[in-house]
């Protein structure tokens, strides 16, 4: 099935761009059936999360994490709802603590440089090898109303991390190589995807 049909099936709406739905497809096509956990920042009325377990199937585990009380009330669907602010590292903690890590981070949420990178920082060493962080939305970077532009925007610190990523070479200054677990980091119309693997030998 498509994830857009599942998208329109959802018992409640949900704002997706619809240039999103070849991407995500693209990038959990290997996901589909599998027993994973994915959580979604930002659940409004909580269409998305119906799409996701239907695309993905039952093995899915599907979290939400929003700052309104109101969408707990998902949880009689039996999605597991968290309710706290994507910009305290504390909270991020405290999730970690309870939920363990997680094969998928979408985040959808406040879409504000902060709150964009404390999340990428504080999920990065919680997310399984081989797994993502998606982050939708990246053309906040580029408008006034989220503080941009800024040379601290979400996109120039994901241009920084490629610059990072290609330090890796011995051939470059490895000193000034990405630390973090992250394999690639993969460019669409407004999102950013990053996979998250680390070495074994």
């Amino acid at each position: 099935m498509k994830l857009i049909d599942c998208f329109y099936e959802s018992p409640y709406f949900s704002g997706k761009h619809t240039s999103y739905f070849e991407v995500y497809e693209e990038l959990l096509n290997n996901y589909i059936d599998k027993d994973i956990t994915l959580v979604e920042i930002g659940v409004n009325n909580g269409g998305s999360l119906f799409m996701w377990q239907q695309y993905l199937g039952k093995k899915c585990r599907i979290i939400g994490i929003d700052n309104n009380e109101k969408c707990k009330e998902l949880e009689k669907h039996n999605f597991e709802i968290y309710i706290g602010n994507q910009a305290d590292p504390l909270f991020w903690k405290n999730f970690f603590i309870k939920v363990g890590k997680i094969d998928i981070l979408i985040d959808d949420g406040g879409h504000t440089n902060f709150q964009q990178a404390v999340t990428l920082n504080s999920a990065v060493d919680n997310i399984k090898d081989s797994g993502l962080i998606i982050v939708e939305d990246l053309h906040t970077s580029y408008l006034k109303e989220y503080g941009n532009p800024s040379k601290y925007s979400f996109k120039n610190l994901m241009f920084d991390y490629v610059d990072k990523i290609n330090n890796r070479s011995r051939s470059l200054d490895y000193k000034k190589a990405l630390s973090m677990p992250i394999a690639s980091i993969n460019f669409y119309e407004s999102i950013v995807a990053l996979k998250i693997k680390r070495k074994t030998d």
